[in-house]
């Protein structure tokens, strides 16, 4: 027997709203959706990143088509105030459409529709914006100190929560334990059933041994019976609830290193579009990892590790010796990140513009003990000229298939840029 199933949403929703419907509407427009946000994002400054948008989309896209039914066959109709036609005229087509079509030309006369516009929530906004991105080659390491566990369904148990009763299964034990503590009665039942009926046929009923084992049977019959209905048809011992035990599982342990150049070189227009890459990087590891580590490193002539709140508003500037920003970072990963327990993440941001005899040194410190220990570095440079750093790194990209760099020249490019950099595996560009 089929057992009905109710489910309850206890999502809360604004007042006459559906979030079936909403969901459903967002999925069937996602194109036409994120490319409105694409446009949100190149208008916006990064204090105003985090909010909603509304999004216009037009008539034609979200039209729905129309059934009618034709009328069919020969008809003849009256119509009221007619002065130019008689039976037997051909009414000519309107010219010009259907007329009150709407669009983006004005009309002197007929009704038009305005293109459909409702608001994006700040959540799903933020979804758009990061979707189809992912931290590339992300791997499970060993498990940590503090494993992550994962739950998985485990049979039935007889102890459980309310929620977690399995209906079918505790109806299957009741039938079950009914059968089996009433089967004995029920046999013998039906045989005094079948004696009773022999004995009310018995040729002499009046016979008093007949009538006295008559009334014997009865009495059988009815104890039986009572038996029977002290059955419970539900016992607590019958109920069961799903089980769900937790096991440990490696946990994705990841480091992503934020290298910025702070030199004097990097006018306020540079730096500006640095930190809007580096927000769009760090709204993008907290919205979509729970368990990363962010390091901050600032650099000049020197580097220095610094908070979350320095890196992204210090004035500090000087010379430019990008070496030691990679230096330090590659300390940092031998003292506290060893690669074997770490998926190790780099995105450095300059101008490209550094001494001459150190840009070689970088490009040998990525080639010969970075890089080996990343499962991806992002270079990205704020400035169009072809800056020494940038024809070092060049010569990374045929020897180093977990390297990538872009060039950004204006705020309006980046996010384009970071897109490409992190877009998922096989997710279109």
């Amino acid at each position: 027997m089929p057992m009905l199933q109710q489910i309850i949403d206890r999502r809360l929703s604004g007042k006459n709203k559906s979030i079936g419907n909403r969901e459903r509407f967002l999925r069937r427009y996602r194109d036409q959706i994120r490319e409105a946000v694409r446009r949100a994002v190149s208008g916006r400054g990064i204090r105003n990143l985090e909010q909603g948008e509304d999004i216009t989309l037009p008539r034609r896209d979200v039209s729905e088509p129309v059934f009618g039914h034709g009328p069919g066959g020969k008809r003849e109709y009256v119509h009221p105030g007619n002065q130019e036609y008689v039976k037997g005229d051909r009414i000519q087509r309107p010219q010009g459409g259907g007329g009150g079509g709407g669009g983006s030309s004005a009309s002197d006369s007929g009704e038009g529709e305005d293109d459909f516009v409702f608001h994006l929530t700040k959540e799903e906004f933020m979804q758009v914006f990061f979707e189809d991105l992912a931290l590339p080659h992300l791997i499970r390491t060993q498990l940590a100190d503090v494993p992550e566990w994962k739950s998985h369904r485990a049979g039935f148990t007889s102890d459980g929560t309310p929620n977690n009763l399995h209906v079918v299964r505790s109806m299957r034990g009741a039938l079950a334990r009914r059968i089996a503590l009433g089967g004995d009665a029920r046999r013998e039942l039906r045989h005094l059933e079948q004696h009773l009926e022999r004995l009310k046929a018995h040729p002499h009923p009046t016979d008093v041994m007949v009538q006295h084992e008559l009334r014997e049977t009865e009495d059988r019959i009815a104890e039986l019976r009572e038996r029977l209905k002290r059955i419970p048809f539900l016992d607590p011992f019958d109920l069961r609830y799903r089980n769900r035990v937790r096991t440990p599982v490696p946990t994705a342990k990841a480091v992503m290193f934020c290298l910025m150049d702070v030199s004097g070189s990097m006018d306020e227009a540079r730096k500006d579009m640095s930190k809007r890459f580096f927000m769009l990087l760090y709204l993008f590891l907290t919205r979509h990892y729970e368990k990363i580590d962010l390091v901050f490193i600032r650099h000049h002539t020197q580097a220095a590790e610094v908070s979350e709140d320095e890196f992204f508003h210090a004035t500090e500037t000087g010379g430019t010796v990008v070496s030691s920003a990679l230096q330090l970072m590659l300390d940092i990963v031998k003292a506290r990140y060893p690669s074997s327990e770490w998926n190790i993440y780099g995105a450095q941001a300059s101008d490209g513009d550094n001494w001459h005899h150190d840009s070689g040194r970088c490009r040998q410190l990525l080639a010969e003990q970075i890089l080996p220990l990343c499962r991806y570095y992002a270079y990205v440079q704020v400035a169009e000229a072809e800056q020494n750093l940038w024809e070092e790194y060049t010569q990374l990209l045929e020897t180093h298939e977990n390297f990538a760099m872009r060039k950004v020249s204006d705020a309006a490019d980046i996010y384009p840029v970071f897109r490409d950099l992190f877009k998922k595996e096989g997710a279109p560009a």
